[in-house]
């Protein structure tokens, strides 16, 4: 079997990206997987989960090459295993409710709450309900697993001290490296020492719960904007310690938006990829032309990297959560986005972006 080989590639045109096509996971479908696992026998670790995998996404099993989606089913009174990752998660409550515990520590949540996991977190489940527990879990573990660097601990200690010692040796003065970090040159160029390489600075990346029925007051404010109004109605669930890279975590945002009856957006494209789940109202997407018909209960790989897309409402107000892995493209530098297609794209954080107008929207509403 052959070490390597060399791909000569002098004067080669490279071809336009293969763009995967849309797929809508029916609600019918999604219920009578709920209903499979839901009647499993309780595996030893207790996660009775699916993912939804798209077959052209590859290693991983994820609905977009980056984005795992997995349907997380917990019957009354059970819990799963303490288990931690190398993977982020988001995850959506969409039926009953319960708690999470991560890293000691509580999170209550009910019908289409939101919240994270961090990487490397001891987390569980329980449902102390007296209805069905269903989870939409996001991860980006098919990015890790297609880079072969999923690690996966199945037996973690549970104890909440494990990250407190990490801050504290982190803040620690005397543990501090004395060698620093020093310009080359006047251009902007640094060297940075291998202590410091090997020990970055640290970020607290704390898990962090959107309550539904607070986000929920704030996002139908947005509803009065009139029809005027270019941009979309939403809000991101944004965790600061994401910084320029507008995250709920670092690999991905997290959206809910308010689609008023018979709103139509303008077709755009980026290159991050984006899933839908509709939970309220029905309506369409377009993407590279061709028309999906979509409903409450519906999940939707919406938008494939750098496809046109533009969505839709029908005759009732919508509401929908978007998973988007903008972040990671932030963080690359590759995040070009098409917002007006008959002008240039742009390649968002480097750049300048794009505007609305929502000042005037407003006003013209208020009339």
């Amino acid at each position: 079997m052959e070490s390597f080989r060399f791909v000569d590639r002098t004067g080669a045109v490279t071809k336009p990206p293969r763009l995967i096509p849309p797929v809508v996971i029916k609600k019918k479908d999604i219920d009578a997987e709920i209903e499979r696992l839901a009647n499993l026998p309780p595996p030893l670790n207790g996660r009775r989960e699916s993912r939804v995998a798209h077959p052209q996404t590859g290693i991983g099993d994820g609905l977009a090459y980056t984005i795992a989606v997995s349907i997380c089913v917990l019957k009354p009174g059970e819990s799963t295993q303490p288990v931690r990752h190398n993977a982020s998660l988001v995850d959506f409550c969409i039926r009953g409710g319960g708690h999470t515990e991560i890293n000691g520590e509580r999170i209550g949540y009910q019908h289409y709450d939101v919240w994270t996991t961090p990487p490397w977190s001891v987390y569980q489940h329980f449902n102390d309900t007296n209805e069905l527990q269903v989870r939409l879990s996001y991860s980006n573990a098919p990015l890790l697993e297609k880079l072969n660097v999923y690690i996966l601990d199945e037996n973690p200690e549970v104890t909440s001290t494990i990250e407190q010692a990490r801050v504290e040796e982190a803040t620690d003065p005397a543990k501090v490296s004395p060698f620093g970090t020093f310009p080359l040159n006047e251009n902007g160029a640094f060297l940075m020492p291998y202590e410091k390489l090997i020990n970055p600075d640290h970020i607290e990346v704390k898990p962090l719960h959107w309550p539904w029925e607070k986000v929920r007051a704030e996002l139908d404010k947005l509803r009065d904007l009139g029809k005027s109004y270019v941009g979309r109605r939403l809000y991101l669930m944004y965790d600061p310690a994401t910084g320029r890279t507008n995250g709920t975590t670092h690999t991905f945002f997290a959206t809910i938006t308010i689609r008023p009856k018979n709103i139509v957006d303008r077709p755009h494209r980026h290159v991050s990829a984006a899933v839908n789940y509709y939970f309220h109202g029905r309506g369409y997407s377009t993407v590279e032309g061709k028309r999906y018909e979509w409903e409450a209960g519906d999940l939707m790989l919406s938008a494939p990297g750098w496809a046109v897309h533009n969505h839709a409402s029908k005759d009732e107000d919508v509401y929908e959560l978007t998973i988007q892995d903008q972040p990671m493209h932030l963080a690359l530098g590759s995040l070009l986005w098409h917002e007006d297609l008959q002008g240039e794209p742009k390649l968002l954080g480097l750049s300048s972006g794009f505007s609305t107008n929502r000042d005037v929207a407003k006003a013209g509403s208020n009339k």
